[in-house]
C-alpha cells in the first residue's frame, strides 16, 4: 500500500508529537484521532488481517470509486480519520520488538488492553517508561487499574448502567434506556485526549512522561453532573422524567399541531416572555410560576397548560415566534435532517475525503477551531496496513529486504 500522508503543516498544535496508538473500537481510537486532528502523527497498529475489530461492524460499508462495496466500515470511518495504518502481530517477540522501537520515537501511547494485557509482552508501562521516560502512557480499561472490578472488561453499554446513567435516561412508564451513541467511550475519549495535553504539558516542565490512568466507569459516573450533585445534595437518587429536566421547567419536548418541539426556557424573564406569546395571562400571573423554584416544585400543574397551548399551532409557527421572542426552542429533528440545517451547511459540518480505495468517504468535521493553528484538511481513515512499509522506512529506518523478511515471518 502507498502512503498518501503529507506532514502535518507546522502551524498545527501537535505538529510534531507522535502518537502511538495501541487501541481499537472507540473511546481510544475517538482520542487519538483529536490528537490527529490538532496535527499529531497517529501511527495506528493493527493485527494483520484482522486490524481493528470495528473494521467488520457493517454494513453499512464504504463504495470505491466504481460504486462497489468495500469491507471499510462506516464504524470504522467515525474514529479514525488522520492515521497511519501499521500491521504489526504483537503476540510474535519480533513485533513486540517493533513496538519497543516505535514507542522509544513517540510522545504518546495510548492503549485500551485490559488491565495487565500488555505486560506479557513487554509493552506496558514500566517497560517502555525504561527505554524511554518522555512517555506519555495512556490507559483507557473498564474500571481503572485498581479496586475490585479492575480485572473485568467494560463496554459502554453496562457501564451505562452500572454508572446510573440508565437511571435517568428513558420516560418514567418505561424502561430504563441508554443513549443512542456510545456515548460513555466518546466522553472517555475526549477526556483521555485532554488528559495527555495535560501531561505533556506537564513535561515541557518536568522533562518526563507520565501515566494516564482512565476508566470508563470514572467518567460516567463524573459526567452525571447535575444528576449526580442533586442526588449528593438532596440525598435522593434522580427519577426519569423522559424529556424534562429535574432543575428547570419549563424544559421538555411538547407536541405541536403538527408534530414536535424542544421548549428550552431558562430564567424567569424568558417564562414570561413564552407566557405573553403563547397567550397565558392567568399562568404569568400564578405566584407559584413566577419562579423556576416554584415552577419545579409545581410542574405537575403546570406542564399540562403549556401542553395545551403548544398544540394550538405548528411547529415551525412556534419556532418563529420562539425566535424573535428570543426564547431557546429547537425542532427534534432526524440525523438526515440535523445535515439538512442551514448552519450544519454553513458550518461545513458532512465532509467527503478522498480515500485510497478510490471514491470518497464521508466523514463530520471536527468541532475544534482555532484561530491560530487551524487544522488542515483532515485525511480519510486508512486501510489496514496502508502504511506499514512507510512508517518502518521513515521512522525505524527498515530496509525492503527486512520489511520483506518480517512479512513472510507473518510479523507484519
Amino acid at each position: 500500500m502507498t502512503d498518501d500522508r503529507t506532514s502535518p503543516s507546522p502551524a498545527q498544535a501537535l505538529a510534531g508529537i507522535r502518537v502511538l496508538d495501541l487501541s481499537r473500537v472507540l473511546a481510544g481510537p475517538w482520542a487519538t484521532q483529536m490528537l490527529g486532528d490538532l496535527g499529531a502523527d497517529i501511527i495506528k497498529i493493527e493485527k494483520p488481517g484482522a486490524g481493528d475489530d470495528t473494521r467488520g461492524w457493517g454494513p453499512p460499508w464504504l463504495a470505491d470509486g466504481e460504486g462497489r462495496e468495500t469491507r471499510e466500515s462506516a464504524y470504522f470511518l467515525a474514529a479514525n480519520r488522520n492515521k497511519r495504518s501499521v500491521t504489526i502481530d504483537m503476540a510474535k517477540p519480533e513485533g513486540q520488538a517493533l513496538i519497543r522501537r516505535l514507542a522509544q520515537t513517540s510522545d504518546v501511547l495510548v492503549e485500551n488492553f485490559k488491565v495487565g494485557g500488555l505486560k506479557r509482552y513487554g509493552l506496558d508501562h514500566d517497560s517502555l517508561a525504561a527505554l524511554n521516560p518522555r512517555l506519555v502512557y495512556c490507559s483507557i480499561t473498564g474500571f481503572g487499574q485498581d479496586g475490585p472490578e479492575a480485572g473485568r472488561a467494560g463496554y459502554d453499554f453496562m457501564i451505562q448502567g452500572m454508572s446510573g446513567l440508565m437511571s435517568v435516561t428513558g420516560s418514567p412508564e418505561s424502561e430504563p434506556q441508554k443513549i443512542g451513541v456510545a456515548l460513555v467511550d466518546v466522553l472517555t475519549g475526549l477526556h483521555a485526549a485532554i488528559a495527555v495535553l495535560a501531561a505533556l504539558q506537564q513535561r515541557q516542565r518536568t522533562g518526563r512522561g507520565q501515566y494516564v490512568d482512565l476508566a470508563l466507569f470514572d467518567v460516567a459516573m463524573a459526567s452525571l453532573a447535575n444528576q449526580a450533585l442533586n442526588f449528593l445534595v438532596g440525598g435522593t437518587a434522580p427519577r426519569r422524567l423522559g424529556n424534562a429536566h429535574p432543575n428547570i421547567v419549563p424544559y421538555q419536548a411538547f407536541e405541536t399541531a403538527d408534530g414536535h418541539l424542544i421548549l428550552a426556557v431558562g430564567n424567569d424573564a424568558q417564562f414570561a416572555r413564552f407566557c405573553r406569546i403563547a397567550d397565558l395571562p392567568e399562568v404569568a400571573g400564578d405566584a407559584r410560576f413566577l419562579a423556576n423554584a416554584g415552577r419545579v416544585a409545581h410542574r405537575e400543574v403546570l406542564i399540562p397548560l403549556v401542553a395545551a397551548a403548544l398544540k394550538r399551532q405548528t411547529t415551525g409557527e412556534w419556532l418563529a415566534m420562539l425566535d424573535t421572542a428570543g426564547i431557546p426552542a429547537g425542532p427534534i429533528n432526524t440525523i438526515a435532517q440535523a445535515f439538512a440545517e442551514p448552519q450544519a451547511l454553513a458550518r461545513g459540518l458532512a465532509l467527503s475525503l478522498p480515500h485510497v480505495l478510490g471514491g470518497m468517504a464521508p466523514g463530520v468535521r471536527s468541532p475544534l477551531r482555532l484561530s491560530d493553528s487551524p487544522l488542515d484538511a483532515p485525511l480519510a481513515p486508512p486501510t489496514l496496513g496502508q502504511h506499514t512499509d512507510a512508517v518502518l522506512a521513515e521512522v525505524l529506518g527498515l530496509s525492503a529486504e527486512e520489511r520483506a523478511r518480517l512479512r513472510s515471518a507473518g510479523v507484519l
